[in-house]
C-alpha cells in the first residue's frame, strides 16, 4: 500500500525532473543570447503571432498573468518587446516584438535541433520523442480540464 508513496513511483516526480533537466539543457544555448528559458517561451509565442494581449500569452503558456507580467517587464527593459495599453480597453496590455526581438528568431533557429541532437545522441529517437510528446499532451489536456 505504501509502495505508491515512494518517490520513484510518482509520475509527477519524473515529469518535474525531466522538465528541470530540459530547462538546464537549454541554458548554455540561451545564455550567450542573454535569454532565460521562460523568455525563450514568450518569444516563441510572439514569433508565432506578434501583437498579443498579456492574457493571451499567459493562456498560451498556461501561466497566470501575475507570473508573466514581471517577465515581460524584464524583456521590455532588454529591448525585446514593448507593452502598450489597449486602445479600446486601457486595462488590457498589448505586447509586441521590437526589431531586436524579431532578430533573435534567426539567432535561435537551430536551438531545437541542437537539443534534439543531444537527446538522439543518448538514444532518444524521433519516434520516442513523438510518443513522449503525445503522452505529455494527453496529461496536460486531462489536467487542464480539472
Amino acid at each position: 500500500m505504501y509502495d505508491q508513496l515512494k518517490l520513484d513511483n510518482q509520475i509527477c516526480f519524473r515529469l518535474y525532473t525531466a522538465s528541470r533537466l530540459i530547462t538546464q539543457a537549454y541554458r548554455p544555448l540561451l545564455e550567450p543570447l542573454g535569454l532565460t528559458y521562460p523568455q525563450y517561451l514568450v518569444l516563441m509565442v510572439l514569433w508565432e503571432k506578434d501583437n498579443q494581449l498579456v492574457n493571451d500569452i499567459a493562456r498560451r503558456l498556461l501561466l497566470d498573468t501575475n507570473t508573466i507580467t514581471p517577465l515581460l517587464k524584464r524583456m521590455e527593459t532588454q529591448g525585446l518587446l514593448v507593452r502598450t495599453h489597449g486602445i479600446v480597453d486601457g486595462r488590457q496590455t498589448l505586447v509586441s516584438l521590437t526589431r531586436k526581438g524579431h532578430r533573435l528568431q534567426e539567432q535561435v533557429k537551430n536551438i531545437p535541433s541542437c537539443l534534439s541532437s543531444q537527446l538522439a545522441a543518448n538514444g532518444l529517437c524521433a519516434d520516442d520523442a513523438t510518443t513522449l510528446a503525445s503522452t505529455i499532451d494527453r496529461i496536460i489536456n486531462t489536467l487542464k480540464k480539472q
